[in-house]
């Protein structure tokens, strides 16, 4: 019986993609663990493998097709003993992509309906054919990165097989826990998703000579969440200047002693913790606004904002409050590489509690950052520069920089976002107590 390829759901929240590239062709043998295609989601492009063995039948959906819902067949395999030329799908098995200004892609995080659901504790019985566990090879791999007992889990894919989507969302290591997840980047808490907000039109023709240039699902998804972010959440902005001097003085100290294990930490590295544990000091601002329920997460997981060929991305340093400054610079120099190279998982760049954006390296002397739903603040760094500053009751030079806070006015009130403004001004102006 011929085995239907549907578009997978690569994340919990994911409603369609870009079928980015094949790397099988018709006619071609594949078995288990073999990479079929590279699918485009809205921060990454990931890799999608084969469960079952057999031959390459039929390839209904195009490289480059924009738009395929999950579920929507995408090939066909003939399996063991088959005729690859008479395993073909029917018409009706392979529905056409939806056109994306009818359907609303997936946003990071946001609530699906068609999505197949991540797994989920089995709580009668597990995937298994006697004492073996039915699991792809990926699966298998990436279940023992990262902490996460097959056992437990139900598989989605063919046959109850345990495939990599159903990973997503599992509870991991010793963390492990029938506690509610800190809610996904952007996905409703308490609420429905909101409507997204109505596209642009064209942009008139004034004879002015140009190129135009398709959108990716990335930046798709930027506009309408940033528009949708700014529509939603009354901002409220709060700066202070910090003095940097005693923050780049030790510094420089924790980099001569650990020069000799190769890390090297930046300033940006020291701010993450710093925002961390004033989010842990004033846990009023570490939360989540769901219309009619609050969400107070216990631990600052820090979404930090990374710069990539067509868009940003935000991967995150979860519980960063508890981490050294050490495996915080590992953790973060690890993560922008593989962003940038668009490898990250999901559960890499979905959820955060708080984000912190710097464009001080850019030589930017303040901005204010737009929200990250549904997070409720964002700290935005400028660059450290010479200013004359009052020190001591006397005028002198320092090294002073800006930090604009942005927050849900909805969920944090001016006072407590000006605490956590102090809060962190004090601890990067005091560093010490950052590696204590």
């Amino acid at each position: 019986m011929p085995i239907e390829l549907k578009m997978p759901a690569l994340s919990p929240t994911m409603e369609e993609g870009t079928l980015a590239k094949w790397l099988v062709k018709e006619g071609d043998e594949v078995k288990s663990g073999d990479l079929l295609a590279e699918i485009e989601t809205d921060k990454a492009t990931m890799e999608f493998e084969a469960v079952d063995e057999g031959v390459i039948s039929q390839i209904l959906v195009a490289e480059g097709t924009d738009g395929v819902k999950v579920g929507t067949v995408i090939a066909v395999i003939a399996g063991e003993g088959e005729d690859a030329g008479e395993a073909k799908a029917t018409p009706a098995a392979a529905p056409a992509p939806v056109p994306a200004k009818d359907v609303a892609p997936a946003e990071a995080g946001a609530a699906t309906v068609s999505a197949p659901p991540p797994a989920v504790l089995a709580s009668a019985g597990t995937t298994n054919v006697g004492d073996r566990i039915k699991a792809s090879p990926l699966a298998r791999r990436l279940a023992a990165e990262q902490g996460i007992d097959l056992k437990k889990l139900t598989g989605t894919g063919p046959g109850g097989r345990i495939v990599k989507a159903d990973l997503e969302g599992a509870p991991t290591g010793a963390a492990a826990s029938t506690a509610v997840a800190p809610a996904q980047a952007g996905a409703a808490v308490g609420t429905a998703p909101a409507a997204a907000p109505e596209p642009a039109g064209p942009i008139p023709d004034f004879g002015i000579p140009h190129e135009d240039e398709k959108l990716s699902g990335m930046r798709k998804t930027i506009a309408r969440r940033l528009s949708q972010s700014m529509q939603d959440a009354p901002h409220i902005y709060l700066t202070v200047d910090i003095r940097l001097d005693a923050l780049l003085k030790l510094r420089g100290e924790l980099n001569a002693s650990l020069e000799s294990r190769g890390v090297k930490l930046s300033v940006n590295d020291m701010l993450i913790k710093a925002l961390a544990v004033a989010l842990e000091r004033v846990p009023q601002c570490n939360v989540s606004f769901g219309g009619d329920v609050m969400r107070f997460y216990k631990r600052a997981d820090i979404s930090v904002a990374v710069s990539i060929p067509g868009g940003l991305i935000t991967p995150i340093i979860t519980d960063a409050g508890a981490k050294s400054l050490s495996k915080i610079s590992t953790e973060m120099a690890e993560l922008a590489g593989r962003a940038k190279e668009g490898k990250l998982q999901p559960h890499e760049y979905q959820g955060g509690t708080a984000s912190i954006s710097n464009m001080g390296m850019m030589g930017i002397k303040q901005f204010t950052a737009v929200i990250n739903p549904p997070q409720a603040m964002i700290m935005a760094i400028g660059a450290g520069e010479k200013r004359p500053y009052v020190v001591d009751d006397a005028l002198a030079i320092a090294t002073v920089m800006s930090a604009t806070g942005s927050f849900d006015h909805r969920a944090i009130d001016g006072a407590d976002g000006a605490l956590l403004m102090k809060t962190f001004k004090e601890l990067v102006e005091s560093p010490l107590g950052l590696v204590a």
